[in-house]
């Protein structure tokens, strides 16, 4: 069996006429392992490999993780993206057609799409997002509660539009005009606080692109200092995707110095939650792994899950993240795999989403599936790649 990236990888590299060898020099890595990505023997789960790779392919990094990213209809949130995606492009024409309604009401729906989101309960979230979108625009359009309308914006836009578009794997385009949106309504507003936020967003979605280079500009200018518990969980916040920018940009110096900042603003903290992020201890640890295996080091990633508890982490959606990322480094652990299954297969219970639809996730699911042996932790992988759409 071999990935739909690697398919991808190998459709786009034969397409451009470039031999292993060329492709391979060009990315910085062996012809060898080229070929073990092109087969899914080996994971493409790296956004500094695939960005390596698109470089040497002529093509978007999206081009590459793209083909990996949905799996239509299988899943309930998908009959909402429609309806979402219909409203922001609705509200880019300046024509949200939403209801005009208080802060009063919009601020309790706000909250319930959040805690949907943070809850992983992603139908939900579908569900209420596109009425959501029309009516914060319109509200805003007719000048009612404008400041605390544009919080609003910016909050329910990278919290809840970019973060529900990116878990259930929907087009890199959506989840930027998520983003830019959020932007568009922190620069209205000019509160600190709220840039942070949508820094956070753009850089994410920067990131996701290949935009390193950027994405470490936008972090850096929109640090909102520490005078405030809220301010300095934000900055622990940018500190910390700052610290996964350097990991992609092969920086170790600074991604580690980054982490280490991140950890002392988090002793300052304790765990928290100022608008959502669940800033704490805990959370730098589940990052502590995602950087970590960004930087292509599995073994630490698994040495660091090993401190940290998950029943300390502040959502189930760090606790998905935790699993997801403990089992994607186990994966690659020495006599581990079937470890990093069952790591799997919990954060699949908590988020089916998270697992099904991730591109680095679905890599590492047919690399699991082209070694597995025909034994029960065998058949609850291949139910796993059978439910993100592999075919096994």
């Amino acid at each position: 069996m071999s990935s739909a990236i690697g398919d991808t990888l190998r459709q786009i590299r034969h397409a451009r006429g470039k031999s292993l060898a060329v492709v391979a020099g060009l990315a910085g890595i062996s012809p060898s392992y080229l070929s073990r990505l092109e087969s899914g023997d080996r994971a493409l789960d790296r956004r500094s490999l695939i960005v390596s790779l698109a470089h040497a392919l002529e093509v978007a990094p999206s081009e590459i993780t793209g083909s990996a990213l949905t799996t239509p209809g299988e899943l309930e949130e998908d009959r909402s993206l429609d309806g979402v995606r219909l409203a922001l492009l609705a509200v880019s024409m300046g024509q949200p057609r939403g209801q005009v309604v208080s802060v009063e009401t919009l601020t309790p729906r706000v909250t319930a799409i959040l805690t949907a989101q943070r809850d992983c309960n992603y139908s939900l979230v579908g569900q209420q997002l596109p009425s959501l979108i029309r009516d914060l625009h319109s509200t805003l359009k007719a000048h009612r509660d404008e400041r605390e309308v544009l919080r609003l914006l910016v909050l329910t836009h990278v919290q809840g539009t970019q973060a529900w578009l990116g878990d259930i794997g929907a087009s890199l385009d959506l989840a930027w005009q998520a983003a830019m949106l959020a932007q568009q309504a922190a620069e209205r507003l000019d509160e600190p606080l709220f840039t942070a936020v949508s820094a956070f967003g753009t850089a994410f979605g920067l990131l996701a692109a290949g935009g390193f280079d950027m994405a470490e500009d936008t972090l850096r200018e929109a640090m909102p200092g520490t005078e405030t518990p809220e301010q300095t969980q934000l900055a622990g916040m940018l500190t910390l995707t700052s610290s996964l920018v350097s990991a992609a940009q092969r920086n170790n110096t600074e991604r580690l110095a980054a982490l280490d900042h991140a950890d002392e603003l988090a002793n300052h903290t304790g765990e928290s939650n100022a608008l959502w992020f669940g800033f704490g201890p805990s959370n730098v640890g589940v990052w502590r792994m995602s950087v970590a295996l960004e930087a292509g080091e599995h073994a630490e990633a698994a040495k660091i899950a090993e401190t940290v508890n998950p029943d300390a982490l502040p959502s189930p959606t760090r606790r998905s993240a935790y699993y997801r990322e403990y089992g994607r480094a186990l994966a690659r652990v020495p006599k581990r795999r079937d470890d990093a299954v069952m790591m799997l297969r919990q954060a699949e219970l908590i988020s089916p989403a998270r697992i099904h639809r991730h591109p680095f996730m679905r890599s590492i699911l047919a690399e699991l599936v082209a070694k597995a042996k025909r034994d029960a932790v065998g058949r609850e992988l291949r139910g796993m790649a059978y439910r993100a759409g592999l075919h096994v």
